[in-house]
């Protein structure tokens, strides 16, 4: 391939295959929750998609992780019948190898209506629509849309190209990515297609989630007589506990990829809750206050030095408020430890050969900045030593009800991976 006229030639061809590929995998459930997920079916319709093509994919387990000691696995979760797909397209040896990774599983839908079924992949003003179509099957379809164009042009590499659709990122898991690193799959650069709106991330933020509950009181009480205690006000002091610490994370000053980011650390409330609205709970005082935080951090930052900072000062804030001396406010981490982010530097040869093939295919620069979420990312570049980009399609609604992603930005991503694993198998 000489250039970016090729990859078009190439991924073109495939359009109409790869939207049908899209939208039966929105179709398909593959929802991961805190515990564990169901992310198989979706890894078949991609196997039956390869093998109709002559390519050979490879379905395994990814179990076997509960067993390692690497110590980023989160064991509380369940990994039994969940399922990476990985393809190899081997190269000559003459060039350096690339991973394409994206992972399969999606969150929950939500209690909030949609305005089209979760699980529609309808096709509508040039969007798909449903869970996941934007985080990340988008970005999925065109990892695959590079192996089929490679395998379908004869295209000869010089490094080895490796395509993974991997189980749990979702939820701060990694479990699919670290099955797919301890397993041997290692390679000398790695893209992945999270949306990012045909924008270049060379980093990613850190990130941690924590539970803040008290218990207070005995809801036996209620109409008994005695004392009714709840958390439920003095909760508003909880909060703005968490509107002290985000004021003075915001001062934190970011460099490098972060830098100019109004924002670059922020702390923000996921959830309040201290009984339900909802008509099926009795109206009475709640015993329980429960505050959801997300806190997230720079790629330089000592992510478990800030956490323990953060601890110690929400024990000097509890021993000073009297409801809280006696009903403490527990620390309960929602997923065990912490994400933590990466960064790789401004010139870095992965970086430039990307860039130089963004520009050739988009027809100008792609701005080159940063992610605002953490992901699989930092576990590829931090523990595994493998340089990490991020570049996929643009869409909205990630995590929330009417998710889509424009479908044209999946055929452009597909092309500048493809114009990128080219350039850079070949260098």
């Amino acid at each position: 391939m000489k250039n970016a006229t090729d990859a078009a030639r190439l991924i073109r061809p495939l359009r109409s295959s790869l939207r049908r590929l899209l939208q039966e995998l929105v179709r398909t459930n593959s929802v991961a929750v805190l515990a564990g997920g169901n992310e198989t079916p979706a890894q078949r319709v991609l196997q039956a998609f390869f093998r109709e093509r002559g390519i050979r994919p490879e379905l395994y387990e990814t179990a076997f992780i509960r067993d390692a000691k690497f110590p980023q696995v989160r064991r509380h979760k369940s990994y039994a019948g969940r399922k990476n797909l990985s393809v190899r397209v081997g190269g000559s040896g003459r060039g350096p190898s690339l991973l394409l990774n994206g992972h399969i599983d999606t969150v929950p839908p939500g209690n909030a209506r949609w305005t089209y079924s979760p699980w529609s992949g309808r096709f509508h003003q040039g969007r798909i629509l449903g869970l996941g179509s934007f985080d990340m099957k988008g970005g999925v379809v065109a990892n695959a849309a590079v192996i089929v164009a490679i395998h379908t042009g004869r295209i000869r590499l010089g490094g080895d190209l490796l395509f993974e659709s991997v189980v749990d990122e979702e939820w701060g898991g990694g479990g699919g990515t670290i099955a797919a690193r301890l397993r041997g799959d290692t390679v000398d650069a790695c893209v992945i297609p999270e949306g990012t709106q045909l924008e270049i991330y060379r980093a990613t933020r850190g990130g941690f989630v924590v539970d803040l509950v008290v218990d207070a009181g005995d809801s036996s009480a209620y109409f008994s007589g005695e004392e009714v205690v709840s958390p439920a006000m003095p909760l508003g002091r909880l909060l703005g506990w968490v509107a002290r610490i985000a004021k003075q994370r915001a001062r934190v000053k970011a460099k490098g990829a972060y830098r100019g980011f109004a924002d670059p650390v922020p702390v923000q409330v996921l959830a309040v809750e201290s009984n339900r609205l909802d008509p099926q709970v009795p109206l009475s005082v709640p015993s329980r206050g429960t505050v959801r935080v997300y806190l997230q951090f720079l790629p330089q930052e000592d992510v478990d030095g800030v956490i323990t900072n953060l601890r110690d000062d929400l024990k000097k804030f509890a021993a000073a408020d009297p409801f809280f001396r006696k009903y403490p406010v527990e620390w309960q981490p929602l997923i065990g430890g912490p994400l933590y982010g990466h960064e790789i530097p401004e010139d870095h040869p992965w970086l430039r050969c990307f860039e130089q093939s963004a520009r050739r295919v988009l027809g100008e620069p792609a701005v080159t900045t940063a992610a605002p979420y953490p992901c699989d990312a930092g576990l590829i570049h931090r523990d595994f030593g493998i340089p990490t980009l991020l570049f996929g399609p643009r869409g909205a609604g990630a995590h929330n009800p009417d998710e889509y992603v424009e479908f044209d930005s999946v055929i452009r991503t597909a092309e500048v991976l493809l114009a990128a694993a080219l350039a850079w198998t070949n260098t």
